[in-house]
């Protein structure tokens, strides 16, 4: 479908990789084990995005540990090799991704991986480094969205929420911009990379931004923005998952984490850290 004339779209033209990325494998090991060395019980290494991910499982790394599991933290500044190195066996689990975008991944990769259980959700929301108010945002204004295609669809149902767009009528979670079917504003919508678009925010009138990768940019960047508009937390299908290899979603020490991430001490942890932009899904 070809978009209306009203509707411009700028190709993606941002091909670099994030300077956070490590060479080869794009991830770390933490410099030191979330625990200290407890021989003799299990033990599971967990792959994570490093803000919030990493710091609400930490979090819960003495809840698993007082239960009898060990927890291994690896950290990934992207959203592919987590999903990889799982299906590869050089890892047990990783925590990073909503449903969406676990099932578009492992349907494309042909990976057979699973969901776990809920821990958190990110509400996607609208920042801009220019603008206070969306009322503010003008006629013509860039606006990027995050390229892979579950967080693109989210995204752009953001947009509709709030009038800024139009959605053929139909268009689901699989929502492209080629069902984009009115552009009051005549907006400029840019796919970029997720990671990116804390670092271009500053060229650009406004950006949905993933909100793993605007509270690490804010802690590291000391990137200052406002909120133009937030996703509803109210029925959202896009928490962020505990996944599995297809199978383990059973096994005891996957079973006594989970329950470790679902616990009070971790949701008083979400509540207290994030101010809203990330919040509990259990």
């Amino acid at each position: 479908m070809k978009p209306p004339a009203s509707f411009l779209l700028i190709p993606l033209a941002f091909a670099a990789v994030s300077a956070a990325l490590l060479v080869g494998t794009g991830c770390k090991k933490s410099e030191a084990p979330a625990t200290g060395e407890a021989p003799g019980i299990p033990t599971l290494k967990v792959g994570v995005n490093p803000v919030p991910h990493g710091e609400i499982l930490r979090a819960a790394v003495p809840v698993a540990l007082r239960d009898g599991v060990r927890v291994e933290v690896v950290e990934f500044t992207d959203y592919v090799q987590p999903n990889i190195a799982l299906a590869d066996q050089q890892l047990d689990a990783n925590y990073f991704q909503h449903v969406p975008y676990l099932e578009r991944f492992a349907e494309d990769r042909k990976l057979s991986l699973r969901s776990a259980g809920s821990v958190h959700l990110e509400p996607l929301a609208l920042y801009s480094t220019k603008f206070r108010q969306l009322a503010e945002l003008p006629e013509g204004a860039q606006v990027t969205i995050p390229a892979d295609p579950s967080n693109a669809s989210r995204a752009l149902h953001l947009l509709a929420d709030q009038g800024l767009l139009r959605l053929r009528e139909g268009a689901g979670a699989g929502a492209t911009l080629q069902d984009v079917v009115g552009n009051p504003r005549k907006l400029e919508l840019r796919e970029i990379d997720a990671e990116q678009q804390p670092r271009t925010l500053q060229d650009v009138a406004a950006a949905v931004i993933n909100g793993n990768y605007f509270l690490e940019a804010q802690k590291h960047l000391n990137l200052d923005a406002k909120v133009l508009a937030r996703e509803s937390a109210t029925r959202n299908p896009y928490a962020n998952v505990l996944v599995v290899r297809k199978g383990d979603e059973g096994r005891p020490e996957v079973r006594t984490l989970l329950k470790a991430l679902q616990s009070q001490e971790v949701r008083r942890f979400i509540e207290s850290n994030y101010g809203g932009a990330v919040v509990p899904a259990f």
